[in-house]
């Protein structure tokens, strides 16, 4: 499995299980709410600080993600994808990328294969074991909980950025 974060330039996520905890939450009147972390979003935007295209990939359609994605200024919202491997390789293709300059980050079976075939895969600890089998980081936290701040802050120390973004913030 490619491990390297080095090349990256688009780095996508899965949102239920990875963003979120998991659970789906629904309105008397059937509307699909989400809870996001905090934490999770300020990491995100330091990806796009240091140049990291940002992307959503999901099976599920919910406007609950597109304010998200907004709320980050993510442009890139691929909601509704059955085959995420195949969406992501014709959003690479589009960009003139190839799948070693991409990463994915999952929780769930149906994320092995783009997993698989991306140059840096990650997984929230509370990840399917099948998942964790075949990802080149898993986090120490669980989706929702602060698992995507931890592998935004493993890419940047790996590429070396981490320090100098996180110096803006410092007196």
């Amino acid at each position: 499995m490619p491990t390297s974060c080095n090349d990256l330039r688009l780095m996508a996520f899965d949102v239920d299980g990875v963003l979120t905890d998991g659970r789906l939450y629904y309105s008397d009147q059937g509307v699909e709410l989400k809870a996001y972390h905090a934490q999770d979003g300020r990491a995100m935007k330091l990806l796009q600080k240091a140049g990291i295209t940002l992307a959503l990939i999901t099976g599920r359609n919910t406007p609950a993600v597109a304010n998200r994605a907004r709320d980050l200024g993510i442009d890139i919202v691929l909601q509704g994808i059955l085959d995420k491997r195949t969406a992501m390789g014709e959003l690479l293709a589009a960009r003139g990328l190839d799948f070693s300059q991409a990463g994915y980050m999952g929780d769930d079976v149906q994320d092995i294969k783009i997993l698989a075939a991306c140059g840096f895969s990650a997984a929230p600890a509370d990840a399917h074991p099948l998942v964790k089998d075949h990802v080149a980081y898993v986090s120490t936290l669980g989706g929702g909980h602060g698992a995507v701040r931890e592998v935004c802050e493993h890419i940047l120390a790996a590429q070396g950025r981490l320090d100098a973004l996180f110096a803006s913030y410092l007196p």
